[in-house]
């Protein structure tokens, strides 16, 4: 831990919005972890509740449960219930469109998670590159120049960007998980949309 400190006290001015970084991709993290489980978009049982509810013509039952059990799967399927009556290809509309207005909610914060995984690394160079430019500037003053002096000074100034790929590695690869998992719940959400159509119209 006074390791780390210590490196935070080296590396300068720029190794704190770093660290500001850091935290809020942390909170992102934490957040879409559990914004994007599946129980919470879809939740099959929900799912499969709803769906026995309308085959057994109980339309007024399944519009109240979707609204007990709110989350993007029921509030797309409230849309066709609540629609129930209409033409199969107006029915594939009103599911699709408020499918749509789901994505939005299911992919929030992840431009600023990949926004943070791509400006972190370059954070850090432009720390190195301020703090290459100090070590230059020391020595064009200095008489005599030693090795110790010389090699501090760069450890010093590279701080910075060994800060910003540690924050850029992890941050990248929970960026991109995310990423995948969004579209894959997604693409199951249009496939149950699509189920809604067929059992609405059977029941």
């Amino acid at each position: 831990m006074s390791y780390i400190v210590g490196l935070i006290e080296k590396g300068g001015i720029l190794v704190y919005p770093l660290i500001v970084l850091f935290v809020i991709g942390l909170l992102i993290i934490a957040y879409k972890s559990v914004q994007l489980r599946r129980s919470t978009v879809i939740s099959p049982k929900v799912v499969g509740e709803i769906e026995e509810l309308v085959l057994n013509l109980k339309i007024a039952e399944a519009s109240a449960y979707c609204k007990n059990h709110s989350r993007p799967m029921t509030r797309v399927l409230l849309a066709g219930i609540l629609e129930h009556e209409k033409s199969e290809s107006e029915l594939k509309e009103t599911l699709e469109e408020a499918g749509r207005q789901e994505i939005p909610g299911i992919r929030s914060w992840l431009p600023a998670l990949g926004t943070i995984a791509s400006v972190a690394p370059l954070l850090g160079l432009l720390g190195t590159v301020v703090g290459m430019i100090d070590v230059f500037a020391t020595l064009a003053t200095e008489e005599t120049v030693n090795s110790r002096m010389l090699a501090g000074g760069i450890s010093q100034a590279l701080v910075t960007t060994a800060f910003g790929m540690v924050i850029a590695m992890p941050t990248l690869a929970a960026y991109n998980y995310f990423v995948s998992k969004a579209q894959v719940l997604t693409i199951e959400m249009e496939k149950i949309s699509l189920r809604m159509v067929n059992v609405l119209k059977r029941s």
